[in-house]
């Protein structure tokens, strides 16, 4: 709790001190600098025009010319510095630091009124406990580490590792389902379907890339069990990326077979498997 206040309190000294370093860039600007050239200016510029004139050095026509091109000239640098940005004054630093101590006073108002200053950090393994008791629907995330808790209390239970490459796999996490997946492979490697659920999350870890690897373990659950339709897909899949259309019948073929013929999904496979190139499918 004292690193949190600290940090709050650093992160709003900063703020501060960004916000007063702006308000006082704006407040050193110099107004004779950002004004340009003034009234005095101009009443000087016409006023030796009417010089000039007076003393015979420029005629009439001349000296209404110059006038008007001096008007204008004002005029122009009069609408130049009507659109200019306005210049912040030093005393509005005062307003603003006023500004940002009322809004830290007032965040720090709310916090203290709706939230918990004086509640502990929960460790993480009370979280969890709290998680498996609970009888709310939890979190993809929240089961699988529920899981894991239990997996390790039990590390030869097979079923228990299979559930959590589950979770972890549901929760968006691959990698860790692949490596639940493996741990329990390594207590029966004759298990078809672990075989194929380990090389659906190398896929997704590989961003959707059948690998090498991927495809072996869809390979050992086709061997263990024919009726892995989801392996024979993504082997299928594997063999149409790189040409292989004996490979690729061989793994379709079973897999039409299997579905329905109202199975859009049939269809589908049958169309690329057409396209794939002749005698494919038939």
């Amino acid at each position: 709790m004292i690193v949190f206040w600290t940090l709050t309190g650093l992160a709003s000294a900063l703020a501060g001190l960004l916000v007063l370093a702006g308000a006082r860039r704006g407040a050193a600007v110099d107004p004779q600098v950002a004004s340009g050239a003034g009234p005095a200016e101009a009443a000087a510029e016409l006023a030796e025009l009417d010089r000039l004139k007076a003393r015979g050095l420029i005629d009439e026509d001349a000296w209404r010319a110059a006038r008007a091109e001096a008007g204008r000239r004002i005029l122009a640098t009069q609408g130049e510095q009507s659109a200019a940005a306005p210049v912040a004054r030093v005393s509005d630093r005062r307003w603003v630091l006023g500004g940002v101590v009322v809004a830290i006073a007032a965040a720090l108002g709310l916090y203290v009124v709706t939230g918990a200053p004086g509640l502990p950090d929960q460790p993480y393994e009370k979280r969890v406990a709290a998680w498996g008791e609970s009888q709310e629907p939890l979190a993809p995330i929240q089961v699988a580490a529920v899981i894991d808790r239990a997996a390790k209390d039990n590390p030869d239970d097979r079923r228990l590792l299979t559930m959590l490459g589950a979770a972890r796999f549901q929760a968006e996490d691959p990698i860790g389902a692949a490596s639940a997946f493996r741990r329990a492979l390594a207590l029966d490697p004759e298990d078809a379907q672990t075989w194929a659920r380990l090389g659906e999350s190398l896929v997704r870890a590989n961003d959707g890339t059948i690998g090498a690897d991927a495809e072996a373990a869809f390979h050992e659950a086709v061997k263990r069990d024919p009726g892995q339709l989801g392996a024979r897909y993504f082997l299928g899949e594997a063999a149409l990326r790189r040409g292989d259309t004996a490979q690729l019948n061989a793994q379709w073929r079973p897999l039409i077979a299997a579905l329905e013929p109202a199975d859009p999904r049939r269809a589908e496979l049958e169309r690329r498997l057409a396209a794939a190139g002749p005698g494919v499918g038939r």
